[in-house]
């Protein structure tokens, strides 16, 4: 999503709320989003979509009073299984348990657990957590849950479905008025089939118990995913994803080659700027590499579809304080107190969006539990 949206800020000329340079890629994560987490030369942004803690008072402050808001949410226990084994060397709540056994942390989890280690929100509740609720409210407190539901419906115009990832940009698509070309893209952050773990019968019903508001919230919001998709037409949705993924072979093999590309283990691809993070050497997160027999145009159109987050956050940072130096330095003098009027006081697997000229203002919030920290996340 965030690949998504960055493009379509840069080919709409919008400007992009980054994170400054001691938060790195995130929005300092897991620290709930402050406006002082966003770099100056990207204030009055259109669109803010870098993973954060959702807060969506301190968003408030950085962004228009009609950004809409959007996130995304993946199913618990497809989820789980993927932070247990992308944070295993991360999250000390996962360190603990012997060799690494899923199935022993599910059985005991208190035993393993810490609420205050500062990596524990990968431990429980992610999403909960990133959309800025308690993760560590009583499992059997239900009022809880249903008003954090209700919060979370009352900000968010959209909650898109990660296992319906085509379903849900269709409906992003007609929410924001966008073409087809907008919401074309390639799949990133990928783990091989050998760094996952085949969830054995029984633990995905305890990974929903020990995640209880997580399996609550993602459950409403299927329901109310699918409300939508049928308010749309369920033949229309049908229609517009087949013509998203005719779009999306042509975008790949005209970018590849006139062949479908074979993701690369990130050793084996020469660019460096699209070598996806590596969690550990117990997981791989695969990647692409442009084919040299491509044309120059060919090879910038294609390159930002498959630049994973740090590269693209660290490069459209660079083009942004280029635009902010540049504006700067055609103004006439001014006052220095004048001048700090046009400064606004700026201020998360599982993020936000504002479009401006082209269109309203967006913002997603974090709470798709595929991305965290200062690292990302794969799906």
């Amino acid at each position: 999503m965030q690949n998504i949206l960055f493009r379509f800020a840069e080919r709409n000329n919008l400007t992009v709320a980054l994170p400054v340079q001691a938060c790195g890629h995130q929005f300092c994560y897991p620290r709930s989003f402050s406006s002082h987490f966003v770099h100056l030369h990207t204030l009055r942004p259109n669109l803010i979509t870098n993973h954060m803690r959702f807060n969506k008072t301190a968003l408030q402050r950085v962004m228009p009073n009609d950004t809409i808001y959007i996130t995304i949410l993946r199913e618990p226990a497809s989820m789980f299984e993927s932070l247990f084994t992308y944070y295993s060397r991360h999250c000390m709540s996962f360190r603990r348990v012997p060799n690494g056994s899923l199935e022993a942390f599910l059985a005991e989890p208190l035993r393993y657990y810490r609420p205050q280690e500062i990596e524990s929100m990968y431990a429980r509740n992610t999403l909960t957590f990133d959309l800025g609720g308690d993760k560590d409210n009583s499992i059997k407190d239900l009022a809880y849950a249903q008003n954090f539901v209700v919060d979370v419906e009352k900000v968010f115009s959209l909650v898109m479905i990660s296992e319906y990832f085509d379903e849900s940009l269709i409906l992003l698509r007609h929410l924001l008025s966008w073409d087809l070309e907008d919401i074309l893209y390639v799949k990133l952050n990928m783990r091989t089939e050998s760094s996952k773990k085949r969830l054995s019968p029984g633990l995905p019903e305890k990974i929903r118990a020990w995640n209880s508001i997580d399996a609550y919230l993602y459950d409403y919001f299927n329901t109310s995913f699918w409300d939508k998709l049928s308010d749309l037409g369920l033949d229309c949705v049908a229609k517009e994803v087949q013509l998203l993924r005719q779009a999306q072979e042509r975008l790949m093999r005209s970018c590849f080659g006139g062949k479908m590309p074979l993701p690369r283990p990130a050793a084996e691809i020469k660019n460096k700027d699209l070598r996806p993070w590596q969690p550990s050497d117990k997981v791989d997160i695969v990647g692409y590499d442009l084919p040299v027999n491509i044309s120059r145009e060919a090879q910038e159109h294609c390159l930002k579809y498959i630049m994973p987050e740090i590269s693209y956050t660290r490069i459209l940072l660079h083009s942004q304080s280029l635009q902010h130096r540049r504006r700067y330095q055609n103004r006439p003098v001014q006052k220095s107190h004048t001048l700090q009027q046009h400064i606004r006081t700026t201020l998360p697997r599982h993020s936000q969006v504002h479009r401006s000229q082209p269109g309203p203002s967006v913002g997603q919030s974090p709470g798709s539990g595929t991305e965290s920290k200062s690292t990302p996340k794969q799906s």
